[in-house]
């Protein structure tokens, strides 16, 4: 059975049905070749005599044919781009489809419209993009009555049965609690094959709260779709879906589904609420960090910042689920904070950016979230989802664009002769000779350059701090 780990984040819009595009008879577009189950997750146009190069995958590519030399070969560059189907203008260039492209489009099974002459590009691309709000607009509507619904279930007397039946319900399958070693746990919809089910523990061996595993998998098993996600109550439970599909907003109620799971599912939720309390007290009638911590849980403390999800506080309690800890703030500007507990490791999370502290004592929990908010931002320049605090002296305690601005206006009265001679001499620790021969100019001429640095900077250069800021100043350029 294939196994693949979840996607990280959903599209902007869910992708149109050639079907529905061609349902619009304002359009009237023709099919004349392969299959109409194609979705389009959005339209192209293009007069290349090769595509290829300026294609993602998924598009209605449109053209009316201006050098089209070779049909057979442009299908085929258009199939290995991965298009979801071409659609062809007819007039002013042909006043027919191609037959030959015709051809190569039903050889390959890439679907072919003919768009007649009084449709614009235009019109099609615009009724794409309103089918695709239309859809995003149930999408929403669905998994918004989906959180009502599974919200519901969770206020009742027998809350982890009853929403796993509002989940299978709303996800028309089955739903299904397992425990690490694969046993069924509690379950709910309808009943699926004994392979299904097989299937599903195999899943549930995949994901788990060890470090390092998905915290999502998906597969085939038995005619439908599966997937199964790691709950966050440290208990080691895992949530089972089997259904005949899977979409994008299928995920995002399994998501909500498995926040509430993993609250509900907990141990000791009340005492680990009362202790929250507890440390919120101290703090507030004086207590320090380091005297209300104990109380969350045993250090060192990680401090994270993370930015994704919807910026919404469910999506920030997902993300806390993950992490394995109660310990959240919710998004402000963008980003969540969280707090981890000794024995809480961090591993990059679908649909995030998480920058780390380093482990701290709760003293030192201040600077840790500077820290914190430091390595988010390495990784978002860098485009990781993950980055870690890494110590790099005092120099590393500086913002990079900040301390490079400021050294460019700070130098900026100094020409490059001046700036190398000024670098050698701070290097040589003022050693006007040692200077002069790694320079190869005269001592003298050090001299005179170093005074008049001094006098252009209006700076002492005896004094060893302003030596130092120099310094600092000269390797952030």
């Amino acid at each position: 059975m294939p196994v693949t780990q979840e996607p990280a984040s959903t599209p902007p819009a869910p992708p149109v049905s050639l079907a529905a595009l061609l349902g619009r008879r304002d359009l009237g577009l023709r099919m004349l070749a392969g299959p109409e189950d194609a979705s389009v997750h959005w339209v192209h146009t293009s007069e290349m005599a090769d595509p290829y190069p300026y294609l993602l995958g998924g598009e209605l590519l449109m053209t009316a044919g201006v050098q089209l030399t070779d049909p057979a070969r442009y299908v085929e560059r258009v199939v290995e781009a991965g298009a979801a189907a071409l659609g062809f203008g007819v007039t002013p260039v042909y006043d027919t489809v191609p037959a030959a492209l015709v051809e190569a489009c039903e050889r390959h099974g890439l679907p072919l419209l003919e768009v007649p002459p009084h449709t614009p590009f235009t019109a099609v691309a615009r009724a794409v993009w309103r089918l695709m709000a239309e859809a995003r607009h149930q999408e929403l509507r669905r998994v918004t009555e989906a959180q009502q619904s599974l919200a519901t279930a969770a206020a009742r007397p027998a809350p982890v049965p009853a929403v796993l039946g509002a989940l299978a319900s709303r996800l028309g399958g089955r739903a299904a609690l397992f425990t690490a070693d694969g046993t069924e746990y509690a379950a709910a919809g309808r009943a699926v094959p004994p392979e299904v089910s097989d299937a599903l523990r195999q899943l549930v061996g995949v994901v788990g709260p060890r470090p390092g595993g998905p915290a999502s998998a998906s597969g085939d098993g038995g005619g439908l779709r599966l997937a199964v996600y790691a709950l966050g109550g440290g208990e080691g439970l895992a949530l089972g879906l089997a259904a005949e599909r899977r979409e994008a907003a299928d995920h995002t109620i399994a998501g909500v589904a498995v926040v509430l799971l993993s609250l509900l599912t907990a141990p000791h939720r009340g005492a680990d609420v009362s202790a929250r309390d507890a440390a919120l007290v101290r703090l507030l009638l004086g207590a320090s960090p380091a005297d209300a911590a104990p109380a969350l849980g045993p250090g060192p403390w990680t401090v994270i910042h993370a930015r994704g999800g919807d910026g919404t506080a469910l999506s920030a309690a997902t993300l806390a689920a993950a992490l394995g800890t109660p310990l959240v703030d919710a998004p402000t500007e963008g980003a969540v904070r969280l707090l981890l507990p000794a024995g809480r490791e961090v591993e990059p999370q679908p649909g995030w950016v998480l920058g780390a502290s380093a482990p701290v004592e709760a003293r030192d929990l201040a600077a840790a979230d500077t820290q914190a908010a430091r390595a988010l931002r390495r990784a978002e320049a860098t485009r990781t989802p993950l980055a870690r605090h890494r110590p790099a002296g005092f120099g590393g305690l500086m913002d990079p664009a900040e301390s490079a601005a400021y050294a460019r206006t700070l130098l900026a009265p100094l020409s490059e002769p001046l700036t190398e001679t000024l670098r050698a001499w701070l290097s040589l620790h003022g050693n006007w000779d040692r200077t002069a021969v790694a320079l190869d100019i005269h001592r003298n001429t050090v001299r005179q350059r170093i005074a008049r640095c001094a006098t252009l900077l209006d700076r002492d250069l005896d004094d060893a701090d302003v030596r130092m800021e120099l310094w600092f100043a000269l390797g952030a350029l």
